[in-house]
């Protein structure tokens, strides 16, 4: 499905999505107001017309201020702009993940499957250990997360010199041990906790439903209810590729 097969949104949607990245863009900046006007707007009006989710916007933006923090203090409020880069990056993730398109945005090849393995592995301990700090799934996961964050520690010490086979069977641990931490995470919520969520999936994809079979649709909703998931506990995506 290309971008192009989208049902076309109404000025009042587009006028509204630019609002509200622009309230999330102040709050980003500390109070400081940049106004989505003029080309800025006309930037902001491509993405909800491509269909890119709010909160995927809202993690581009939020990657772009991460690396921009990460260079020292800040010297001036950041332009929406600057952020096109890294929203975009994040919808092709979020397409990938869901199966809605291949990934590519604007015939440039994703990051992530570019991903070197063993830095791959350290990301991933890193949230790990967020996650664990932060107690986000309770007590109970506790063992799990240690379980989980030692066996990719000692996968990180080998991973630098995996080729071929072994390369591929450490691939397909990662999947699995990805697939079980995913499922715990979901037998957590409450009825009323997946059924918000899988309300909010289904908004996310419903730009694309009309060019969607109902058998495609379906597995996008999963892809974007588990994406929901990952991010309500902040859990890392431990499979690669």
């Amino acid at each position: 499905m290309q971008i192009s097969d989208c049902r076309l949104i109404s000025d009042l949607e587009i006028s509204d999505f630019c609002r509200e990245i622009e309230t999330y863009l102040c709050r980003k900046n500390d109070g400081h107001l940049i106004r989505v006007t003029g080309p800025s707007f006309d930037l902001v009006a491509g993405w909800a017309a491509q269909g890119v989710p709010l909160k995927v916007a809202f993690k581009g933006i939020d990657r772009y201020f991460e690396r921009y923090y990460a260079k020292g203090p800040r010297r001036r409020p950041v332009k929406i702009d600057f952020c096109e880069a890294d929203v975009l990056d994040v919808f092709d993730e979020w397409r990938r993940a869901t199966g809605i398109a291949k990934s590519t945005v604007d015939g440039q090849q994703s990051t992530v499957a570019k991903q070197p393995l063993r830095a791959h592995l350290e990301r991933v301990l890193t949230r790990l250990t967020a996650a664990r700090a932060n107690n986000v799934l309770g007590p109970s996961f506790d063992a799990l997360i240690d379980r989980i964050a030692h066996e990719l520690d000692n996968a990180r010490a080998e991973a630098r010199g995996l080729r071929g086979d072994a390369r591929r069977a450490l691939i397909d641990r990662l999947a699995v041990i990805d697939a079980d931490l995913l499922q715990r995470a979901r037998d957590t919520l409450d009825p009323p906790a997946r059924d918000a969520l899988a309300r909010e999936a289904e908004v996310e994809l419903a730009p694309f439903r009309s060019g969607m079979s109902a058998d495609a649709f379906g597995r996008a909703q999963q892809a974007a209810l588990d994406r929901l998931v990952r991010e309500r506990f902040g859990l890392p995506t431990i499979s690669l590729g």
